[in-house]
């Protein structure tokens, strides 16, 4: 029977954790892409010579030849670079920009079935511009960040109130960064509201209020807070994680609902633009988006988040992208 073949572009601290976490899970066959000679040879090299220990069969391979991707199922992209200091957010998304531009047009030429899952930044931006690029259908175009944000946003509240993180569901909708807006009004413990517990904790609701408060603003900061600790990188191991959730509900069609950067079509007041929103993964990619209510609050730090897309948006245009 035929494995998956899953393609990575870009071989960074991302890609290669993407690389070994597909061998290991045993989710298909994996081709690492990086433009610089021998580092994506190097990294897979090194992953599949413990292939006996780890127990895996799967073909895992680097390259620096586009066409080596050819028929690939699933395609994630870290391809692009970290902002550094002194470069401008326009610096940043004119030098991501033609790497993607250049990604998609290889994608399109020699993976025009598969499904696409974005993680390289600013995310809304590269994912639009996959998609305009390539003309692949939005279904089959997402990003990953919800996923990681809302993970975070569990972490800390598993954290403050001593029980397992398996039994946390928070979710993050909106944009990925300030703007994010972890949803506090649904979190819950095993159904359980996380603010009654909170509330129970420190017999004081505005004790409550207030821890809550600092998770939501850790939560919205969590990215640069692993950037300041490790000076010379970003997040690499949670991004990993998070895109595999989403690839393995697309490949075994689990229908998961994830928090996901979708391409909106009138659900949230939302039309023409990928947001991050609930939605249900399977085997054609995004199947469902799953619009439930908001209160005014809510409603308003969406929309709040949604211009900010708008706006990234736009700049790319501006910038004849």
């Amino acid at each position: 029977m035929r494995r998956n073949k899953i393609a990575l572009i870009g071989g960074g601290q991302i890609g290669g954790v993407l690389a070994q976490l597909i061998s290991v899970r045993q989710l298909g066959d994996v081709v690492l892409f990086d433009i610089v000679e021998g580092l994506p040879q190097g990294k897979t090299l090194d992953i599949v010579e413990a292939s006996r220990v780890d127990g895996f069969d799967a073909k895992v391979s680097g390259t620096n030849d586009y066409k080596d991707i050819q028929d690939s199922d699933i395609v994630i992209i870290t391809a692009g670079l970290p902002r550094k200091p002194g470069m401008s957010r326009d610096d940043l998304l004119t030098v991501n920009a033609k790497i993607m531009k250049s990604v998609a047009e290889n994608v399109k030429q020699y993976a025009p079935n598969a499904i696409v899952i974005v993680i390289s930044n600013p995310l809304v931006a590269m994912v639009t511009l996959f998609q305009k690029v390539s003309g692949f259908p939005f279904n089959k175009v997402l990003g990953q960040a919800g996923v990681l944000d809302s993970s975070r946003f569990a972490t800390f509240i598993s954290w403050e109130l001593g029980v397992s993180v398996k039994d946390v569901n928070a979710m993050v909708l909106g944009g990925h960064g300030d703007t994010m807006v972890p949803i506090v009004r649904y979190a819950n413990v095993n159904g359980i509201p996380v603010m009654e517990l909170l509330e129970k904790k420190y017999n004081d609701s505005s004790k409550a209020k207030e821890v809550m408060a600092a998770m939501v603003k850790r939560t919205k900061m969590a990215g640069g807070e692993v950037v300041e600790l490790l000076k010379t990188g970003s997040a690499f191991y949670s991004p990993a994680s998070s895109a595999i959730a989403m690839a393995e509900s697309i490949i075994y069609d689990e229908k998961r609902i994830l928090p996901t950067c979708a391409y909106l079509n009138g659900e949230f007041g939302v039309n023409g633009y990928y947001v991050g929103v609930p939605a249900v993964l399977g085997s054609s990619g995004v199947e469902k988006v799953m619009e439930f209510s908001l209160d005014a609050e809510e409603k308003a730090a969406l929309d709040n988040s949604v211009n900010a897309v708008k706006g990234l948006v736009a700049d790319m245009d501006r910038l004849g992208f």
